[in-house]
């Protein structure tokens, strides 16, 4: 099992366009990619409203490949243009233990 965050944060005063794009994205997931990506939640800071981040699983390093090359990736990437205060910052991770 394959394990991803990703943290995005929105430009200034971009926090609703920005939660409305990565929203829209989590609704693609569910619907194209079922099965191979067990887990695509969408999280924002308690602390800061501005603070994005995803938590991602993948049935295997297939899955999260071809997640990284759907239509719906490509068009969420084409519409953070200009809503981003910076790049996101993209760590994976390997499961080695879990309580399900």
């Amino acid at each position: 099992m394959i394990t991803v965050v990703a943290k995005l944060q929105a430009a200034p005063g971009k926090e609703a366009e920005l939660r409305s794009v990565l929203s829209e994205m989590v609704a693609n997931v569910k619907k194209h990619e079922a099965g191979a990506v067990p887990t695509y939640s969408l999280h924002v800071s308690d602390s800061d409203p501005t603070l994005f981040l995803f938590y991602e699983t993948y049935r295997d390093a297939e899955a999260q490949a071809a997640h990284n090359t759907t239509d719906h990736m490509k068009a969420m990437g084409a519409a953070l243009a200009g809503l981003l205060g910076g790049r996101p910052v993209i760590e994976r991770y390997t499961r080695i233990a879990t309580v399900d």
